[in-house]
């Protein structure tokens, strides 16, 4: 069974001036790719709390990240045509567009918001899930990778109770 295809970002920071620090996906397969990003030269917003929540350091980033050219050609080639789907859409959809921006590219995928495709139900029980998957996996920090493909075993345990659900009620 394919998976909804997800894609998750940790950045510098939130609000103004905040950039993608990395991208993760999940794909509908459950191959899970991350991709630390190589700061432009303009982006120098850093937010202490928010490395607190993520547990990147900005020399990691400059020691181990990618140019942002590589990084949106890579994602590219691996969701050419598909939609990914995102629990902060709001947030991650205009740092994916700074990065492809900075990048001089076009995405060839289009990101939509995970509730769109959630019932009602598995939106009822979807953060309870969610927090149990994580202390299951172990996952103490919030990189884009893991978060992605939690969020996909948190779709794919939610749609499953609502299958037992709609079961034993018939």
């Amino acid at each position: 069974m394919l998976l909804p295809g997800i894609l998750d970002i940790e950045a510098s920071g939130f609000g103004r001036g905040s950039y993608p620090i990395e991208v993760g996906v999940a794909t509908e397969t459950g191959d899970e790719y991350a991709w630390l990003i190589t700061p432009e030269p303009d982006w120098d917003h850093w937010d202490d709390d928010a490395e607190a929540i993520h547990g990147i350091r900005r020399d990691q980033l400059l020691s181990e990240g990618y140019p942002v050219t590589l990084v949106a050609d890579q994602l590219n080639e691996l969701l050419e045509g598909q939609i990914m789907y995102s629990d902060g859409w709001g947030f991650d959809s205009g740092w994916l567009a700074l990065l492809f921006y900075h990048a001089r590219k076009t995405m060839t995928f289009r990101l939509e918001t995970l509730p769109r495709i959630l019932s009602d139900y598995q939106l009822s029980i979807w953060d309870e899930t969610k927090e149990r998957i994580r202390r299951e996996q172990q996952l103490t920090h919030h990189r884009a990778g893991k978060d992605a493909r939690v969020l996909q075993l948190t779709f794919e345990a939610t749609q499953f109770q609502e299958h037992q659900q709609h079961i034993r009620k018939t």
